[in-house]
């Protein structure tokens, strides 16, 4: 292909403009009014948008919940708390020896009286102990005994007779002795015959003396020291009796008072012991069971340190189960801490129950939640029983201001900040007064949103 030939198809590519209108190739009027027509919409439309979020952050958006007023029947009720029902004495039974468990007679729930036998613990060893210490105390008694009883007559009079044969043989050998001088004295025997005589005279005189004194001694007796010791002998086998006895009786483990088995820790065959109690599986168990008395409750309650000063000791009260709503019991403040919980900023009060046992077919228990009505020492007069105790907010309704509880309210648009007194603390809020109920609460605004502010609520337009 030559290049006349390329240059020939090159040009019948070229766009030939003079086909178009006789206006050089620039668009018609009409086209160009609605080209600037759209691109003045779009600008009016980003300058409405930029207006819109500029003057929209003086209007943040909040999320608002009604205030609710509550009533009670309750006259004169000054505070409101929810906690827990406890029993007042919790008891773990231990065991005061370490022992195989050989038998347990309760089950969870079993209702026991005081002194009621509830664990049986392996006991051969502590029995062979008590016998051995039995045996030591009865041979220390027996000494003791014989001493404080003295030597008998028949010893006596054995020493006696054993005294008078030695002066009988004394008096022999001092004439025998005489004698021999004599014979000596004429030649007729010799020096050493006179030394044999003599010596034997000697030796049955000490003879004599020292029988004379062993007669003197059992007349007499033991020594006073002798039989205080003997005594403190006793004594020392008496209460190694008495400890082996102790750790014998240990092994029978009983009910320290009347109640119900709240827990059972421990089975047949495993052992227990309260030194070195292992939370290991099949280690040695600590405790056997815990008790209580059911009869005897309380309501453990954490108050705000706020509201703290409402309160009193013995003030009465009125206490509710989730349980059984429509169920009231009398109460009254039985312990106050005496120090504040520095973390939650609140006072632990136990309100003890007064009449646990007011309706028959219910059993309150342990860990139960309750709510307590704390009553005022006189209701006001002039207050109506069914009237309005006060309005619930939520917990992210309260803000603090300058040391006080406020609330903001949306009203017309704007944010209105109300000063309000908690009532009682929940868990979820608290009871207010300075509301009259109704009211739309802010609950979720910027921390900087005031009193006056412009807002907007989340869900409308």
């Amino acid at each position: 292909m030559g290049i006349d030939t390329k240059h020939e198809d090159l040009q019948s590519l070229r766009i030939d403009r003079s086909a178009r209108g006789g206006d050089g190739g620039d668009p018609p009027a009409w086209a160009r009014r609605y080209i600037l027509g759209g691109i003045a919409f779009f600008v009016v439309l980003g300058l409405c948008v930029l207006a819109y979020r500029m003057f929209a952050s003086d209007a943040p958006e909040v999320e608002v919940v009604r205030a609710a007023a509550e009533t009670s029947d309750v006259g004169g009720t000054v505070l409101s708390a929810t906690g827990y029902i406890v029993a007042h004495h919790t008891i773990n039974v231990n065991s005061k020896v370490t022992g195989r468990l050989a038998w347990i007679g309760v089950e969870k729930g079993d209702k026991v009286k005081e002194g009621q036998v509830l664990v049986r613990l392996e006991d051969q060893e502590f029995r062979a102990a008590y016998e051995q210490a039995k045996g030591a105390v009865e041979n220390a008694r027996a000494y003791l005994d014989e001493l404080q009883h003295g030597s008998r007559p028949e010893e006596i009079q054995q020493a006696q007779h054993n005294l008078d044969e030695a002066r009988a043989t004394l008096t022999n050998d001092k004439l025998t002795l005489d004698r021999t001088k004599e014979l000596a004295g004429s030649g007729v025997v010799s020096r050493q015959q006179l030394d044999d005589a003599t010596a034997k005279f000697e030796a049955d005189q000490q003879r004599a003396n020292s029988l004379e004194k062993a007669f003197q001694l059992s007349s007499i007796g033991p020594r006073a020291e002798e039989i205080a010791r003997a005594r403190g002998a006793l004594t020392q086998a008496q209460g190694q009796l008495d400890y082996a006895q102790s750790q014998l009786d240990a092994t029978v483990i009983r009910a320290p008072v009347t109640g119900t088995i709240l827990d059972r820790t421990a089975e047949k065959g495993e052992l227990i012991t309260a030194q070195f109690a292992s939370a290991a599986a099949g280690g040695p168990q600590g405790s056997v069971v815990a008790l209580a008395d059911l009869n005897d409750l309380q309501v453990e309650l954490d108050i705000a340190q706020a509201d703290f000063a409402r309160l009193s000791p013995a003030q009465k009260a009125k206490v509710t189960t989730d349980t059984y709503p429509d169920k009231e019991y009398d109460g009254e403040i039985a312990q106050i801490s005496p120090e504040a919980n520095r973390q939650k900023a609140t006072v632990q009060v136990k309100v003890q129950v007064l009449n646990p046992g007011k309706y028959p077919e219910i059993q309150l228990r342990p860990e139960m939640n309750a709510t307590v009505k704390f009553l005022a020492n006189e209701a006001p007069k002039d207050k109506d029983p069914k009237g309005p105790t006060g309005v619930f907010v939520p917990a992210a309704a309260l803000r603090d201001r300058d040391g006080k509880k406020v609330v903001l309210i949306a009203f017309n648009g704007k944010a209105v900040a109300r000063e309000v007194h908690i009532l009682s603390q929940r868990s979820d809020g608290a009871l207010v007064d300075g509301l009259v109920g109704g009211e739309s609460v802010i609950t979720t605004a910027p921390p900087a949103l005031k009193d006056g502010d412009k807002i907007k609520i989340k869900g409308q337009s």
